[in-house]
């Protein structure tokens, strides 16, 4: 097969970049039917030839539409259209965020660039859908494995491995609810009330709030640019919570030397570190760092979270550590009933299975280089921090304007989030910090971010 019966061009002359203009078409015929379930496409040399465009320009217009789960490969074969593509249209987004909510009703129209939130305008896809629906025909179990389905396990080990550079056999990593739920697991099986552990500040403030609970007593541990200040550590601390690939909310990406020393630190205190690693896959200058747990497994617990690569809605999270560590919190998980549904551990084990996980991660890297360049462009001339890596930047603005912008912008429909509000003591640094994966779109994001910059231009 060398050409379609479809109308398929492209426009040199338009703004919209050639592998944009093939793959909307592309996808565009498959939704509306023109291009049938289980139908072969041509090779991408002979698309190439019949369009007059690069190789290039076919091969990543394939990729984008793999990654999206339009397209399948068959061993030997070719590429063909998937199978549930054409017969289902994509669901509106509405849908896939749930029913709405006197919070959100409240905020319709507002563009929402408080960070922590994952943009789920790419999740909509044939390969999204299909590991749900298949995951629905999970059967219950009456007893369920408090470490999680063993195939999550055996692929997420593989994935973490590859992503992270978390080499773990599938005995070290537990299935949670999420990084948090992960935190307060490890929180309650091996804290005492009145343990002290080191908070990173400014820091995650659900963080504080699970170590709290908890009975730990809370010891601020100061951070600047690069991330945590290892020296300053004190050594009684039971343990310390620390976010080293893009430290939350200061973005900074923790130096190797820190790192050794930390580690150094755990060994001679007798500490552990529990590292979480909420946006570690993204990052823009460079390849992601490996996480600090491939350094030392045994005095770190590494805390992974879909929330950030697909959406908090999924509610699966994992942790590593040593094995004796991760038999004491299933043991302790087993006792509090707390438990990671199936539906939802299944769809990611056949997210996993197929490869549709790590091309989704791909393109969202690429999406969120887009809006972070969007935003440094408009925020242009104003100082920006930890904006190399993860799903938000800071705005450092003077001390006392960030009240005056935060109320400014929401009366002109932008919500925002104050980095004060990050502080568990005294405030060291002001501004704002922006998220860009809720906005709905680019327009959206540089909108937004063109007002801040307005406001705070303003006398």
């Amino acid at each position: 097969m060398t050409t379609l019966d479809l109308p398929l061009t492209v426009d040199r002359s338009a703004e919209e970049p050639l592998t944009a203009q093939l793959t909307g078409q592309l996808r565009a015929a498959m939704r509306e039917g023109r291009l049938a379930a289980g139908e072969r496409l041509p090779s991408s040399r002979s698309m190439a030839s019949v369009l007059g465009v690069s190789r290039t320009v076919v091969t990543e217009a394939y990729e984008q539409l793999y990654a999206e789960g339009w397209l399948e490969g068959r061993h030997g074969s070719g590429t063909y259209v998937t199978e549930i593509s054409a017969a289902q249209p994509p669901h509106p987004i509405s849908e896939i965020q749930g029913p709405e909510t006197p919070e959100s009703a409240g905020r319709r129209g507002m563009i929402d660039l408080r960070p922590g939130v994952a943009w789920i305008g790419g999740l909509d896809t044939p390969a999204w859908r299909r590991a749900w629906r298949l995951a629905a025909m999970v059967a219950p179990a009456a007893r369920p494995d408090p470490h999680g389905l063993p195939g999550l396990r055996a692929l997420l080990a593989d994935y973490v491995r590859r992503s992270r550079g978390v080499a773990c056999a599938p005995e070290r990593l537990l299935i949670t609810r999420g990084s948090t739920n992960g935190l307060d697991l490890l929180a309650a099986t091996i804290l005492r009330p009145g343990d002290r552990v080191g908070m990173e500040d400014p820091g995650y403030g659900k963080a504080r709030s699970v170590l709290t609970a908890r009975g730990a007593e809370l010891v601020p541990c100061p951070v600047d640019e690069h991330g945590l200040i290892v020296e300053d550590l004190p050594d009684d601390l039971r343990l310390v919570y620390t976010t080293p690939s893009h430290q939350y909310p200061l973005g900074g990406v923790l130096p190797v030397p820190r790192r050794q020393a930390l580690l150094s630190w755990a060994r001679r205190t007798g500490a552990l570190i529990a590292e979480d690693d909420y946006d570690g896959e993204f990052r823009y200058d460079v390849a992601p760092l490996p996480a600090l747990y491939g350094l030392d497994p045994d005095v770190v617990v590494y805390l992974g979270t879909t929330s950030k690569i697909l959406t908090s809605d999924v509610g699966v999270g994992w942790l590593v550590a040593r094995p004796d560590l991760v038999e004491a919190v299933a043991r302790r998980r087993a006792d509090f009933n707390d438990r990671t549904a199936a539906v939802p551990q299944e769809a990611l084990r056949l997210l996993l299975e197929r490869g549709d996980l790590e091309r989704y991660v791909r393109r969202m890297r690429a999406e969120y280089a887009r809006r972070r360049a969007v935003v440094a462009e408009a925020l242009h001339g104003l100082r920006l921090r930890g904006d190399t890596a993860g799903l938000h930047l800071v705005v450092e603005l003077p001390a006392g304007e960030t009240d005056r912008i935060v109320a400014e912008a929401a009366e002109r429909g932008v919500l925002l989030d104050t980095l004060e509000r990050h502080h568990a003591g005294t405030p060291t640094v002001f501004g704002l910090v922006i998220g860009y994966g809720s906005a709905a779109n680019l327009t959206d994001l540089k909108t937004a971010c063109t007002l801040i910059r307005a406001l705070a231009a303003a006398p």
